[in-house]
């Protein structure tokens, strides 16, 4: 092959984070230069490479925060509002969708790379002074090809020599990042055999030039920063634009001088990704067909399909290693060229704790955050087996079967879609049942829906479960089990004007499954009474901040801060919600209103540190959030235990369940509100320790001089609560005990230790193991649901989405099933 005659594609996309402004800029700029520039540096450039520019990636956001800068300038002593929303649904995390691919721009930017399959994938970013140029610090993500992390490094170091020959302080690579998560927008690039690199320069949300003090961790010297940042130094877009431009212009002349040799890399990486099934493997991995999830199994093959994966289906069982796999089992070949993206989101992942501090998540393994099975297979008689590769999407079979005309029954299977069937179907009347039951010669779990057989209900039940891959059955006659009626709720997702990131997620999740909610500030909560006529269940989106803060908001000071279209601010019209002034939170009237929501029968829940709001203000008793000394957990994915299957949050799931969880919060659930607390947190030893003294850890202590007197049998305890109090203590508490069906009810919780850790980092899980996930407390004729674990996170914990939705649609029976 002739490979100096073909032209190397260099692509750039900027502006994905909003606040960083100078960018669009320069391309504006460089994009002239490149067409009408003579210097033999901009010729070499057109001769040997085509460059391809998306200008702006987050464009909503861009033009919001062009619509604050002149905001403040027009108002220059006032408190400026801060970007609150960037895109439709997230804000930096738009950069942490490369996984996923939930967000339009990340669908954009794959199916531009897929169609021009440019080598080099370059982000613009503007962060950290004075130029970053991306390679990280490792650990490195560990399916990449060893070439392209050889070609990060020689891309920036040739950049950092350049850039340092001609005078210029502060360009550096190596630290910033760790380089392992591959949720980047970059890994458009990284994970199809190309190069996916980025900058950080020193940026500035407007054009002003500034005197700038550069932080003290940036202008010390170090072997990979040996010409460092100066301390001060005065800043402006031209700034900016001349860094970034000019080690671009000098990065794509070198790798287009170079493209023979980056080509034949090109090709190399993908023959090698070709090969992995015989050379690393594994050889495959399967999705069985008769997994009880079908509808999810065919969610994550089109999200593999929409990376550009190619996925087979077995035409007949196959018996692989003793393993039998059914016809019609998904495979997804490592045989192809995209293997390498496909084997990195279904793997588990392991982050050495003794590793540098992770930049992101350290676990994401798709199928177990999904709840579906999938096996790595590196038999390579797998490959072997006939099969038929996909040509459009995966859809899972749907539809109402059977003759009956006694009524309908759908088998509940923890699948998210089941929710959406129930709001698609408002107006058919649906039960849930409380046990399982067999009926027309299947088994059922316990949550099958009923429906009641109706005038034209099967036309319509038949299309909606087939456009969703929704079984139902139509039977002779409803089974005689205990059942309740299914609701169909009116629901709030409220936000905080502090920030909106992580609920974004909570909206998409939302949206993409079709229920029907309205969006609100906590103003709402602070200036409505009577919430309960309004609305039977409150998600309050996750949000950043002590309970304080959050219960707070922005400070009320000064002059109001409006987040609402104007004249000068006419884009800002476009956003999810508008303020006239976006300080203060649901202060303490809020909190009054959510209480008397609850005791009136709603639904409250919180995710991830917002359960602190309840806990810490004293709407709920007896579940405290516990400080671990050593618990190291960041963005992991655990396994969790189904520890009441009789509730209704649990209908339709197994014995287990992964979960997301990094760090905090930890709950701790007391019978007697916490007034027992004492015990190891006093002496300093954690439960199942024994103090220093004579044997081994599993022996008793003796202590000398009489005879031993053993300790009394200790009460079995539930995994995550305090021991019951001894006889003297209760009749003390007794004031404070609740009665069992007030009494917070663990639903799911985390797993013993040894079995915590799925995919990610973990370190110190005894403080976490056994501990409460879930925690479903009554209050008068409500409920409070706190999660430990987010169960909406970034588009990848399909498999918890049903907790949430399952709590929803039996908010108004949430204590069924509970054990007195």
């Amino acid at each position: 092959m002739r490979w100096r005659w073909l032209l190397q594609r260099y692509a750039i996309s900027i502006s994905i984070h909003s606040p960083e402004t100078g960018s669009p800029e320069m391309l504006m700029e460089m994009a002239y230069r490149l067409a009408a520039g003579e210097s033999p540096l901009l010729q070499s450039i057109r001769k040997n490479t085509v460059v391809l520019i998306t200008p702006l990636v987050e464009v909503d956001g861009h033009d919001r925060q062009v619509d604050l800068y002149n905001w403040r300038k027009a108002n220059p002593d006032r408190a400026a509002p801060p970007l609150v929303y960037w895109g439709k649904y997230v804000a930096h995390d738009n950069n942490r969708d490369g996984m996923a691919l939930s967000l339009a721009l990340s669908r954009n930017l794959m199916r531009t790379f897929l169609e021009w399959r440019p080598q080099v994938l370059h982000d613009l970013h503007e962060s950290i002074p004075f130029l970053y140029i991306s390679t990280g610090l490792g650990p490195y993500n560990a399916w990449l090809d060893p070439i392209v992390i050889n070609e990060w490094q020689r891309l920036a170091y040739y950049e950092v020599e350049e850039m340092t020959k001609r005078g210029v302080p502060g360009v550096w690579t190596h630290g910033f990042y760790d380089g392992w998560a591959a949720n980047y927008m970059f890994y458009v690039a990284n994970g199809h055999n190309a190069i996916g690199r980025f900058y950080e320069t020193y940026g500035a949300r407007g054009a002003d030039t500034l005197d700038r003090t550069v932080p003290a961790s940036f202008t010390t010297r170090a072997w990979y920063r040996p010409n460092p940042p100066l301390p001060k130094v005065k800043w402006s877009h031209r700034n900016n634009i001349n860094l970034q431009q000019s080690a671009l212009l000098l990065g794509i002349e070198y790798f287009g001088r170079n493209r023979e040799q980056f080509l034949k890399n090109f090709y190399l990486k993908s023959k090698r990704s070709v090969e992995k099934a015989a050379n690393e493997g594994p050889a495959a991995w399967v999705i069985p067909s008769d997994d009880p999830r079908p509808g999810e199994c065919a969610r994550l093959v089109n999200l593999l399909r929409l990376q550009g994966v190619e996925v087979h289906r077995l035409d007949k069982e196959a018996e692989i290693a003793g393993r039998k796999f059914p016809a019609g089992s998904y495979v997804i070949r490592m045989d192809q060229p995209y293997s390498r993206m496909a084997d990195m989101l279904l793997d588990k992942q392991y982050y050495n704790p003794n590793d540098s501090r992770p930049y992101d998540d350290t676990g994401w393994s798709l199928g177990p955050l999904r709840n579906i099975t999938t096996v790595r297979v590196t038999d390579a008689a797998i490959l072997k087996q006939p099969m038929t590769q996909l040509t459009s999407d995966a859809a899972a079979p749907g539809g109402v079967q059977g003759n009956g005309n006694g009524g309908f029954i759908i088998n509940h299977n923890a699948d998210a879609a089941l929710a959406t069937l129930r709001f698609r179907l408002k107006d058919v009347a649906m039960e849930a049942a409380e046990e399982p039951f067999e009926a027309a010669g299947r088994k059922f779990n316990r949550g099958s829906i009923l429906i009641p057989p109706a005038a034209g209900s099967r036309a319509k039940l038949d299309e909606a479960a087939r456009s969703l891959g929704i079984t139902a059955w139509a039977v002779d006659e409803l089974p005689k089990v205990s059942r309740h009626a299914l609701a169909v709720p009116r629901i709030a997702l409220i936000h905080s004007w502090l920030n909106t990131q992580t609920e974004g997620w909570v909206r998409l999740a939302l949206d993409t499954a079709g229920i029907p909610y309205t969006y609100l500030s906590d103003h709402f909560l602070r200036d409505t009474p009577n919430i309960r006529e309004k609305f039977d269940v409150i998600i309050f989106g996750p949000t950043p901040g002590t309970a304080q803060r959050v219960v707070n908001g922005l400070p009320v000071r000064g002059a109001p801060i409006p987040w609402r279209e104007s004249e000068l601010t006419p884009n800002i019209g476009t956003s999810p919600d508008q303020s006239d002034d976006i300080r203060g939170g649901m202060g303490l009237k809020g909190l009054m209103n959510v209480q008397e929501f609850v005791q009136a029968g709603g639904l409250f829940i919180t995710i991830g540190g917002n359960a602190s709001i309840p806990i810490n203000y004293g709407l709920i008793d007896d579940v405290t959030i516990e400080t671990t000394r050593e618990l190291n957990v960041r963005g992991s994915v655990l396994e969790a235990v189904i520890a009441d299957a009789k509730s209704p949050i649990t209908y339709g799931y197994g014995e287990k369940l992964a979960v997301y969880f990094s760090q905090a919060p930890v709950f701790q659930v007391s019978l007697a509100g916490g007034i027992g607390r004492g015990g190891y947190e006093a002496s300093g030893q954690a439960p199942g320790q024994r103090p220093t003294g004579r044997g081994s850890a599993t022996d008793p202590d003796i202590p000398q001089g009489r005879p031993f007197v053993p300790e009394p049998p200790k009460p079995k305890v539930k995994p995550g609560e305090e021991p019951p109090l001894d006889p003297e203590m209760l009749e003390y508490a007794r004031p404070y005990l609740a009665p069992p069906p007030e009494r917070p009810r663990v639903v799911v919780r985390f797993a013993d230790e040894k079995d915590l850790l799925v995919s990610g980092m973990l370190a110190g899980g005894r403080e976490l193991a056994n501990r409460p996930a879930v925690i479903d407390v009554p209050k008068g004729k409500g409920h409070y649901l706190l999660f430990a674990n987010n169960p909406m996170w970034r588009q990848q914990t399909q498999g918890s989405f049903s907790l949430v939705f399952n709590a929803m649609l039996h908010f108004d029976h949430l204590g069924v099933g509970r054990s007195q």
